[in-house]
């Protein structure tokens, strides 16, 4: 029926009456619906089908509303009254709401408390996404607390629980004089063939964070708390949140899925098209099929675009057309056929009741035809021909069935080689044999029939690619590597077949910048980065990511959160770099990115690191660690190598002891504190390293303790510490402790960044600092966009000598005259010191043009030297500029103009020392 025409209930009832002899008894066991169905008042009859849950006796009611409800919707759905989405939407809440009763009645009767504490109940499934049928079974998962399950005092928490839950099957499932509910389906649960009806919470997180499979993963994309305890059901979702949506692509469970839908596909034993006994649910091109389709797609991409994490299969599909993921035209085609197939379904389920997706034959199909008020059986075997067709093909390009029913052929080494030689490779033969082997079965990755005919496709567009590359050699033998790796890339090679752009970027990956091609090398996983559109945009602010960071953690511990802040830096780092070679976004918005990602790490691994050592040692009342950041990471622009400058600080008494059941005196308990979030953010775990640690900035150096009193640091600064030191202290900032804390470090900062310096000797140390650092550490190269002479580093020695003087042009203070000009950001600093007159404000581009030349420069070009010529492209694009030359030509004109600067400030020539160095 149309959704435009007027509902047509004179119709829907005939229909109903005359081709489906369940109905026609339910109309008339209920005459007073039947009567508000022949008036057309839908929404009254659905009222008059809820009142009858009033009946004090749970089984009664529950059954009365059930027969109810499927007459009225029936017939409505009939009449064309109510869209499907109301259909399955009314059934559904009838589902939860029955479940629920039967709980909490399962409960009463037990203990004479209706509360159902500690008694959950998920939906999943077709209830799970609001999307239950005439026929449905529900396949709830019943869980329990055993601190909180209401229970006799005589009861164990685990009989009682089990008690319920057969109860509760039997108020729902059996039949009696008035039939029944609901049929229970309950082996969806952990580890079916041995556990309790209903599961310990506990044993259940620990199943799903473990030991469970992949098709679990698809089933609770659907999974929804339903009844009983539902608040303590929806903490348990977000407990295996990330179970279900990983953040990290795993490639060989969406292969698993993929596996799995193809086994029911070839286990399928009706007919392959329809027509009699053909399966609008398991048939191909079928209900399933498209479920399933709409999962797996969920699956890939959901770890990381919450906007599909939709439990309805039209509104998944609808969110992948709308994030890219999937083409519109097949969400259309999808959808479309979703609805009517399932408006098939119900039709054969109406006539019996029964739970039935197949075509009967003769008569009987051409009665189920007439119901839903078509000619005959034939014109709706027709329309499914047709409409199965097309939903068929979609579902086969997703799982490869009709490539993998194809042979497929492979390209003769010699002719392989012949091509290789052609596209550019150098030792041709030697390589093609070396290709060869990728296919032969020894590589997981390249092994099923579906993942070697995917390989077949994109290896000519890959190997071209790779050949035009900077480096061939270099790609082939990481991508060797990852293929070496993975489990299974046949959604890799898949993905990359549809999207051939994706070919140019993982290559550039493989080549342009070696700390990216080695990152994916050891970790193959972050080629999911490559294709997840968002992933290549700019990361949110330090809450969004330590948000991401504790959503990835697959369990609820120390270790899992370390894992978890290495993954998602990691794949942001990664992600960043990308940007950065593709020139997706400003260097300089990358380098405050890195830095915010750092931040992010390190306020959660100290958090994390803070709490586990309290557990053993106690605290330190009135007394809390500090960290301050130094450097780059002080002044919030890393780059891809930078370290975590960092100076570990404590408040309060350092004689002080903690209070744990091993306590600690104050400098021992932070210096080994602070000595564990350093390994926190540095020691590998199983998923690699995370940061290089620096604490060198520290007063008197690796000779000091790791951490120290502020007020000792206050101390040591105002008495002790070198012009140098006072320099690193310009870019200091508190990355870690509470607001009062934090102020009181500040202050200390401020007192001795502000004190009275003498200007010749302060000239002196900054031109003494600055020739030894010369000496030492020369320009590496032609883009050393650091320690050139003119470069960032004469820059900051500027600034820094500059802040430590401390005096505006006019006299006044610079802390009034400019409190900017104090700041640890460079570039807000070169502003307010222009703004006290003490810097040309045209200095302010030389630093962003050297700024980006660094940040780009760390990958493209890590020795500093001149880069390959993509390398030397890319590196110009970030820059701003169209060539190498046209980069090289503004380097020299920037340093030209910090060296002009310097002279006029500091009265010496540094580009004429660099000469004479040279020389």
């Amino acid at each position: 029926m149309g959704e435009n025409r007027q509902p047509d209930w004179e119709s829907a009832l005939h229909r109903a009456r005359t081709h489906a002899p369940f109905l026609a008894r339910a109309l008339e066991r209920q005459p007073d619906l039947a009567t508000l169905l022949a008036t057309g008042d839908g929404e009254a009859a659905l009222a008059w089908a809820r009142a009858q849950a009033e009946h004090p006796d749970t089984e009664i009611a529950l059954r009365r509303e059930r027969l109810a409800l499927a007459a009225a919707l029936a017939v409505g759905d009939l009449a064309g009254a109510f869209p499907l989405a109301r259909v399955v939407g009314e059934l559904t809440g009838f589902a939860d709401r029955a479940l629920d009763r039967a709980i909490r009645t399962a409960i009463a009767e037990r203990t004479g408390t209706e509360s159902a504490d500690g008694f959950i109940a998920l939906a999943l499934g077709k209830q799970g996404a609001g999307e239950l049928n005439y026929s449905s079974d529900i396949d709830p998962i019943l869980l329990f607390d055993r601190e909180c399950l209401p229970r006799r005092s005589s009861d164990d928490p685990g009989d009682a629980a089990q008690r319920y839950a057969r109860r509760v099957v039997v108020l729902l499932a059996s039949n009696t004089a008035e039939g029944y509910a609901l049929r229970v389906d309950l082996r969806l649960r952990p580890a079916s063939e041995v556990s309790p009806l209903a599961v310990p919470v506990g044993a259940a997180l620990t199943h799903y964070q473990g030991a469970a499979l992949a098709w679990e993963r698809a089933a609770f994309t659907r999974a929804r708390a339903a009844a009983g305890d539902v608040a303590a059901g929806e903490a348990f979702l977000a407990a295996i949140r990330p179970f279900v949506w990983r953040v990290q692509l795993d490639f060989g469970a969406v292969e698993e899925i993929r596996a799995l839908t193809q086994r029911i596909r070839d286990s399928h034993e009706g007919p392959p098209v329809p027509g009699p006994g053909f399966d609008v649910k398991r048939g191909r091109g079928g209900i399933r099929e498209i479920e399933f389709y709409a999962q797996t797609h969920q699956l890939i991409h959901g770890g990381r675009d919450a906007s599909l994490r939709l439990r309805g299969t039209r509104a998944a599909l609808d969110a992948l057309a709308a994030g890219g993921w999937i083409a519109c035209e097949n969400a259309v085609t999808l959808g479309e056929a979703y609805d009517r197939l399932r408006a098939v379904e119900h039709r054969l389920q109406m006539v019996h009741d029964r739970q039935t997706h197949a075509l009967p034959e003769g008569e009987a199909l051409d009665n189920v035809a007439r119901l839903d008020g078509l000619k005959d059986g034939a014109a709706l075997v027709a329309e499914l021909a047709e409409l199965t067709e097309r939903t068929g093909r979609i579902y086969e390009d997703l799982i490869g069935a009709r490539s993998a029913s194809s042979t497929s052929v492979a390209i003769p080494a010699s002719a392989l080689a012949h091509s290789l030689g052609e596209w550019g490779f150098a030792e041709a033969d030697t390589l093609a044999e070396r290709i060869e082997t990728w296919r032969d079965g020894r590589h997981a990755a390249i092994r099923s029939p579906q993942a070697v005919a995917a390989w077949d496709r994109i290896a000519p567009a890959l190997l071209q690619a790779m050949a035009q590359s900077d480096d061939p050699m270099r790609a082939v033998t990481r991508w060797e590597r990852i293929i070496e790796s993975v489990p299974s890339a046949i959604t890799t090679f898949r993905l990359l077949d549809a999207r051939p752009d994706l070919i140019e970027r993982l290559v550039a990956t493989l080549t342009l910048a070696p700390v990216l091609s080695d990152e994916l090398a050891r970790k193959p996983e972050l080629l999911d980065t490559l294709i997840d559109r968002d992933a290549l945009k700019l990361p949110g602010d330090v809450l969004q990511i330590k948000a991401r960071m504790q959503g990835a953690a697959i369990r609820a511990d120390y270790e899992a959160l370390l894992d978890a802040i290495r993954i998602i830096t990691g794949e942001i780092r990664f992600a960043l770099g990308i940007q950065l070679i593709e020139g997706l976004a400003d260097p300089l918005d990358i380098a405050r990115a890195l830095s915010r990602t750092a931040e992010a790490a390190l306020e959660l691994a100290a958090d994390a690191t803070v709490e586990e050592f309290a557990a053993k040692h106690g605290r330190i009342a009135g007394s809390e660690l500090l960290i301050l950041g130094l450097g780059r990471l002080g002044g919030g622009a890393l780059t891809h190598a930078s370290d975590l400058d960092i100076v570990y600080l404590f408040t309060g008494d350092f004689a002080a002891q903690s209070d744990g059941p091993r306590p600690l005196g104050g400098t021992i308990y932070y210096n080994r504190l602070a000595s564990r979030v350093s390994a926190a953010l540095s020691v590998p775990t199983a998923q690699g390293a995370l940061y290089e640690v620096d604490t060198r900035l520290r007063p008197q150096g690796n000779q000091g303790p790791l951490a120290v009193s502020c007020e000792a640091f206050g101390k040591y600064q105002r008495e002790a510490a070198w012009t140098w030191e006072h320099m690193a202290l310009a870019r200091a900032r508190v990355l870690y402790g509470s607001s009062p804390a934090r102020a009181q470090l500040e202050a200390v900062l401020t007192e001795v960044l502000h004190a009275p310096r003498d200007r010749m000797a302060l000239r002196d140390a900054v031109l003494g600092m600055r020739a030894e650092m010369a000496k030492h550490k020369p320009q590496s190269g032609p883009v050393d966009a650091k320690l050139a002479r003119g470069g960032l580093v004469d820059i900051e020695f500027l600034v820094h000598y500059l802040q430590l003087r401390g005096e505006a042009a006019d006299g006044r203070p610079l802390a009034e005259a400019a409190p900017h000009a104090l700041d640890p950001d460079l570039a807000v600093a070169l502003a307010g010191l222009a703004d006290a007159g003490l810097l040309p404000a045209d200095l302010a581009e030389p630093h962003r043009f050297m700024s980006r030349m660094l940040v780009a420069g760390r990958l493209l070009a890590p020795d500093g030297r001149e880069p390959p010529p993509s390398g030397a492209r890319a590196l110009a694009r970030a820059c701003g500029c169209g060539t190498y030359d046209a980069l090289i030509a503004a380097f020299d004109a920037a340093r030209d103009e910090v060296a002009r600067i310097w002279k006029q400030i500091l009265g010496t020539d540094i580009l004429e020392t660099e000469q004479e160095q040279t020389v």
